[in-house]
């Protein structure tokens, strides 16, 4: 698990109370589908994955799934582990890059549909095209502001 301290930023010249922590932690948790990892470290990384999500200060998920590929067992039961804690889900559907541009909005649909996640909940990315990375930023932002106490 990798674990990055970031500064709170309100948008600039904005007049707003300053929120009781100025900062938050981003946790980049390893992929609970990684292919080579052994089944043990898989069931330890799932171990992880909820032990995080019990976590009361959580602010949310930034879920990363390739719009290219069909969900995975594994997606799904995340799934409904987010579901089951009601926990706050932003699903990034990263390499839009990688599917024709006419393609992009019905892949969109299909996903949201088969992972049960409301429209703004997802957002679809692309780093080499750099599409979806600004609403990415915001979104993630919505989150921290929404879960900060004052």
């Amino acid at each position: 698990m990798n674990v990055f301290e970031m500064a709170v930023a309100g948008p600039v010249g904005a007049q707003h109370a300053a929120p009781l922590h100025d900062t938050y932690y981003l946790l980049d948790l390893p992929g609970y589908g990684y292919s080579r990892a052994s089944r043990a470290d898989r069931a330890a990384f799932r171990g992880l994955i909820t032990h995080v999500l019990n976590r009361p200060l959580l602010a949310g998920v930034l879920w990363l799934l390739d719009i290219r590929r069909e969900p995975s067992d594994d997606d799904r039961a995340m799934q409904e582990l987010f579901a089951e804690r009601e926990t706050p889900v932003l699903a990034a559907l990263t390499k839009s890059d990688a599917v024709a541009r006419a393609a992009r909005a019905h892949r969109e649909r299909e996903l949201r549909a088969t992972l049960e996640v409301d429209e703004d909940q997802v957002i679809v990315t692309s780093a080499r095209e750099n599409e979806g990375i600004d609403e990415l930023r915001e979104a993630i932002g919505g989150l921290v502001r929404a879960k900060s106490p004052g």
